[in-house]
């Protein structure tokens, strides 16, 4: 079943953070412990391991993109899965979250 991978909080004052390069593409497989991207936060760029397996289906935040903490970055799940509704949801999120940005 697919999963959103969400912007995780890196310190304790992340609000947002910026995805400054993925070290895995559409389509690779993941494994719990993978470097999956390096997120620049407030403070620092720290390397973001995955907590899901199976593969990288959907990369919604490119490098240089912004993301509010708890924010959909990409979606996990298994090979050829259908993922259309849960992409439409995502990127309704990272729509909203743009408008409302100042």
């Amino acid at each position: 079943m697919a999963t959103e991978i969400l912007m995780p909080a890196l310190s304790p004052t992340m609000e947002e953070g910026t995805i400054v390069s993925w070290n895995k593409k559409e389509g690779d497989e993941l494994a719990v412990g993978d470097l999956l991207c390096e997120v620049e936060t407030d403070k620092a760029t720290m390397e973001y391991e995955s907590q899901s397996e199976g593969t990288l289906l959907r990369i919604l935040v490119p490098e240089g993109g912004q993301a509010s903490v708890a924010q959909p970055i990409a979606v996990a799940g298994e090979k050829g899965e259908d993922i259309s509704a849960l992409v439409a949801q995502a990127e309704k999120e990272v729509a909203k979250s743009t408008e409302a940005a100042p």
